[in-house]
């Protein structure tokens, strides 16, 4: 699996796009993997604070609930309505589709991510794909 190289990861396999001060946010192809069918999306509602490396809402897969993990501070512009409905969307195209969308409130937290070549060495180390 390749990962996009205009998205930044975090060991807790979820990953951050930025465009200016706005960061979309989601979970990466191996999470979803590794979940495997996905039911049930609980995510903040518009206006919340989210803080790096803490929780801001959990994703249900047949197999478990698993907690999402900020990769940025920042508060919630959007969130990702569709998945409320059709949570199965993350299965099919986990890199492209976003659950919540901040306004970056510390931009340089993004430098502390892990890029795509990172991000694959980490996988292949954990036995992933």
């Amino acid at each position: 699996m390749s990962y996009p190289a205009d998205l930044k990861y975090t060991k807790e396999h979820e990953w951050l796009k930025l465009e200016g001060t706005t960061a979309a946010i989601g979970i990466t192809h191996y999470a979803q993997e590794s979940l495997g069918d996905i039911v049930f999306v609980d995510l903040p509602k518009p206006g919340a604070t989210i803080t790096v490396g803490k929780t801001f809402g959990t994703v249900e897969s047949v197999k478990a609930v698993s907690d999402l993990y900020a990769p940025a501070s920042g508060t919630v512009s959007e969130v990702n309505e569709a998945l409320a409905t059709a949570p199965e969307t993350i299965n099919k195209d986990a890199n492209n589709t976003w659950m919540i969308k901040i306004t970056i409130s510390d931009p340089g937290e993004v430098a502390g991510l892990l890029s795509a070549p990172d991000y694959e060495k980490f996988v292949s180390e954990e036995g992933g794909s």
